[in-house]
């Protein structure tokens, strides 16, 4: 069942075909079996009272003002918990409902504060609203909860209201106001699946408790804003609205954070953003909501926000504020002289996962056609390469399999190298709710996540195998799979290459591949992984969900063929329920791929070298394109160190802190003579930029994002542009002056060129998603509304490639000078770089990332919780804070890389998967040791900042 409908009366629709006959309140209503009464009344057009129902729950029947009269049964039943069935005759609307309903409404209100005038949610509250439905003007009993007795603390009474709660910083909680519904419990309950919020007390004690009567911000709500959107009175109240007052009109939009894509109605005062609410028709979403998207977008208009472009000759130069003409026609000039001097190659761009696919598109046509070279990278080839590399290579395709609501259907789920409680929570509540139904889980991961154990949910097998030894893991499982004969063989012989499969078959046949023979190399016991590999192959449909610790990895692309293997060795792909999903970390990483951000393919993923697809995009651009790949991020730092790269355009992307090997990024960086950041703020790469182009946020912008199910959905500006002009109007001003004529009056035209060049984006315009919603590609003739499911009937490709996929042990090992392995990862309150939630409120649930230890690991070295301890690697050394935890394995330490000072990837080295390039984030090997103080970088680092400040560089935020 989907989390939440596009209507709000009670229980949702059934999905049942077969259709009841009723009669309510005299009009005949035909609707499907196991509809509610409540929501076959609203079809008929008759709306019954309610309080405690709401679409986004189960139907609970408490709250008493939803009553009805049926024929032939006795009493007055709530119409929310009541199935429909053939020829019942409903009243909703009689003298005697209208007495039980009013007096019902006389309690509550009796109950509730006096101050409805001044109250916040004046104007949005269902409590005053159902009042007026049922006619009630005066209370006989009293009001402000005069015969309330609520508990101290220490259990002696207390005759006055319990205080509000104001700890967490998002909402706010007075229990005055509550009438104990409970949609607050449920929703933390069914559609977050966090279980953070119960009723504590009994009557008029009554009473919402966060934890052991604990403060929100202390207890184990995850401030995904369920509750706060469940609550029909003021009792949770945003603070935004409390300051600002209520919204006067809204804009659906698209988050901006990870990869799940979730659909927000950005509810405003004017060109003020007042709230961001989930938006009930988004179908990555349908309604729900994390931290980060439902309350972290004040970054927008921080005051940190650099909104005038800025030029400077040398980066130790204070920056100089300049027209938006000047700064341009700068930054052309310099392009210009530096082709001239140092040939056309000298120059590139990187496009940006954050930014819309128009404005990448831009970026790689500019590069292409303005700049004569194919020079382009992405950040997505620093997370996610190695899936377009290996599903393009098995499936045929450079992208997920399914749609997020598929989850709903598999029965054994997979988890390999994600954490999506954290990194896409979304998407992870909606598993989570699946885990609860029954599914089974099996968890692949160095790490005890939540999903190995947390309330209700229980992995059957964590198979937490040493980092850097994933493709053996697969293999051993295969191995089990074919060996005991578990393999789909009539799936098979109709939907794979034969010749391919049998080579594959001999090949992890082969003892060596056995879960005994890779014990010792993994670390996880062999029956586990036999025990894992029978529950996938035989337990029914059977879905992979992977992450970022599947694919940065030196053998990245070697296990994304090898979770393609497994899944269509048995079967797993092509309906709804499995397939192989990747979950992508950033908000457009899929379409920044799909839009041609690398060096060697244009959008679509057609190669620069197939002589027709090189013809198509010349003819419609007007330019002869350069048949050779260019320059991939590493190859540009690279070329810079050694003096043949001199001028980088760099588009809502911080490579200083996001990719491995710091010092190298930033040696690369300084040695070049213009680098043009484009973005919203000084970031740590803009520290080496000579001209700063003003970027918008998602906030002000118009276009499209992919999420990680291929989902196209429209980005629609709210405001205008803090800096004038949107990211896709900058390009186009610097494609102009280098003389690359683009002319677009909208994006809308950018995603028309979009769509009349790549065959997957064939069938999508605005006018279309506007239309739908959404679009999942491939969209053309044969889906004219898009594909939930790919792989169907046959594999792209035609028949599916099985892939020999031999584990080669990494090059970094842990050894003597550097024997524990350092892998990394996110958490669930920060995103990415930190950029954007540093400056939120969510800095109060991770103000600095720390260095997680085994108990073990730390004794050894003498290592107390919270102890300063430095970590070492062959590439650097940094410092951090000790979290001593079992949630690594001994000979494994965990950090995230959300704070610049942290420096994680100071000690990230520079091995990178071997088709890609993708960098090996996942396995460093470092030594941990107490430390007194910063390492010398992070001195560097503090030393340098408090100079750039001083001159104006940075700003005092930084």
């Amino acid at each position: 069942m989907p989390l939440v409908q596009e209507t709000d009366y009670g229980t949702p629709r059934s999905k049942s075909e077969r259709l009841v006959t009723l009669t309510i309140d005299g009009t005949a209503v035909a609707v499907p079996e196991g509809t509610s009464v409540m929501r076959a009344a609203a079809e008929a057009g008759t709306k019954i009272p309610k309080l405690c129902a709401t679409d986004m729950l189960e139907a609970f029947g408490s709250c008493r003002m939803c009553l009805v009269e049926i024929e032939g049964r006795n009493g007055t039943p709530a119409s929310c918990t009541t199935p429909v069935a053939p020829g019942m005759v409903v009243h909703t609307q009689t003298e005697r409902l209208a007495r039980i309903r009013k007096g019902v409404m006389e309690l509550y209100i009796s109950d509730h504060p006096l101050d409805c005038l001044t109250c916040a949610a004046n104007g949005d509250c269902e409590l005053q609203d159902v009042a007026g439905e049922v006619g009630l003007r005066e209370v006989r009993y009293g009001y402000a909860g005069e015969n309330h007795v609520f508990a101290k603390a220490d259990g002696a009474p207390n005759d006055k209201w319990m205080p509000k709660d104001e700890s967490n910083p998002y909402f706010t909680y007075d229990p005055s106001k509550c009438i104990v519904c409970s949609r607050c419990v449920r929703a933390c309950e069914e559609v977050q699946g966090t279980f953070a919020l119960t009723i504590a007390g009994r009557g008029f004690d009554s009473r919402v408790s966060a934890g052991m009567m604990e403060p929100f911000l202390g207890s184990e709500c995850v401030s995904c804003g369920a509750c706060v959107q469940a609550c029909p009175t003021a009792t949770l109240t945003e603070k935004s609205v409390i300051e600002i007052g209520q919204p006067e009109h809204s804009v659906v939009t698209t988050c901006a954070y990870c990869g799940v894509g979730c659909a927000f109605k950005a509810e405003m005062r004017g060109n003020t953003v007042v709230r961001m609410v989930p938006y009930r028709d988004g179908k990555a979403n349908e309604g729900h909501s994390c931290v980060k998207g439902r309350f972290a977008w004040g970054y927008a208009t921080h005051k940190d926000r650099i909104t005038k472009p800025m030029i400077r000759e040398k980066i130790t130069d204070p920056w100089r504020e300049v027209s938006w003409d000047e700064a341009i026609a700068h930054a052309a000039s310099e392009f210009r002289r530096l082709q001239a001097t140092y040939g056309r190659n000298a120059i590139g761009g990187i496009t940006s996962s954050r930014c819309t696919n128009e404005e990448t598109y831009l970026v790689q046509k500019l590069v292409r056609a303005g700049f004569g070279n194919n020079n382009v990278d992405t950040c997505a080839r620093v997370c996610h390469s190695p899936t377009g590399y290996g599903l393009k290579a098995t499936l045929g395709t450079s992208a997920g399999t399914q749609d997020f609501a598929s989850v709903e259907a598999a029965d054994v789920i997979m988890v390999i190298g994600a954490n999506p409680t954290d990194a896409h929570p979304v998407f992870g509540s909606r598993m989570k709710k699946r885990l609860r139904q029954g599914a089974r889980l099996i968890v692949i991961d160095p790490r005890r996540t939540d999903l190995v154990r947390s309330p209700h949910i229980s992995a059957d097998y964590h198979l937490q195998l040493r980092p850097g030894t994933n493709v053996a893991i697969i293999n051993a499982m295969a191995h089990v799979i074919v060996t005991e004969g578990l393999v789909d063989v009539a799936y098979v012989r109709e939907r794979c290459e034969r010749a391919d499969f049998e080579s594959w078959a001999r090949f992890i046949a082969d003892d060596r591949h056995a879960p005994e023979a890779v014990e010792a190399t993994t670390g996880v016991p062999a029956e586990d992984v036999r025990a894992a590999a029978r529950l996938y192959a035989a337990g029914g449909n059977a879905a992979i969900y992977y992450g970022l610790g599947v694919t940065e990895h030196s053998q990245g692309s070697t296990m994304v063929m090898g979770m393609a293997n497994l899944a269509m060795a048995t079967g797993n792909i092509g309906r709804v329920g499995v397939g192989v999903n990747p979950l992508r970390g950033q908000n457009n990483v899929q379409g920044s791929c799909d839009m041609g951000s690398f060096p060697h393919e244009f959008p679509g993923y057609r190669h620069i070298s197939d002589d027709a697809t090189r013809q198509m995009f010349e003819t419609f651009w007007g330019r002869a394109l350069d048949p050779e790949p260019g320059l991939r991020i590493p190859n540009m730092l690279d070329e810079a160190v050694s003096g043949g790269f001199k001028g980088l355009y760099v588009q809502g992307e911080d490579i200083a802190q996001s990719d491995p090997d710091t010092q190298h990024v930033t040696a690369g960086l300084a040695a070049m003579e213009c680098v043009v950041v484009q973005d919203i703020f000084l970031n740590e790469t803009a520290k080496f930029a000579h001209v700063f182009l003003p970027g918008s946020s998602f906030l002000e912008k118009d276009g499209t994002f992919t999420n990680a199910e291929r989902r196209i959905s429209r980005v629609r500006r709210v405001m205008p542009p803090m800096a004038g002009m949107a990211d896709w109007e900058v390009t186009i001003a610097l494609a102009r002056a280098l003389g690359c004529a683009m002319d677009y009056a909208h994006p809308s035209e950018i995603m028309d060129e979009i769509a009349a060049l790549t065959p997957t984006f064939a069938g999508v315009s605005f006018a279309k998603l506007d239309a739908l919603g959404s679009i999942q590609w491939p969209c053309n003739e044969a889906a004219p509304e898009g594909t939930p499911t790919m792989h169907i009937d046959r594999f792209v490709r035609g028949k599916g490639r099985f892939m020999l996929t031999e584990f080669v042990a990494t090059e970094e090992r842990a050894g003597p000078l550097f024997p524990l392995l350092l892998t990394t990862g996110r958490i669930l309150s920060q995103y990415n770089v930190g950029a954007q939630t540093r400056r939120t409120e969510n800095i109060r649930w991770h103000g600095e990332d720390v260095l997680e230890m085994h108990p073990f690991d730390a004794e050894n070295r003498g290592v107390r919780d919270g102890d300063l301890v430095s970590v070492e690697s062959r590439s650097g050394e940094i410092a951090l804070r000790a979290s001593i935890t079992e949630r690594v394995q001994p000979g494994v330490v965990y950090t995230t890389f959300h704070h610049p000072i942290s420096g994680a990837n100071v000690v990230t080295t520079d091995y990178s998967d071997w088709a890609t390039n993708c960098p090996e984030y996942k396995v460093t090997a470092v030594q941990v040791r107490r430390t007194n103080g910063p390492a010398p970088w992070q001195e560097r680092f503090l030393e340098e900042s408090v100079a750039m400040r001083r001159i104006g560089v940075l700003d005092a935020a930084e």
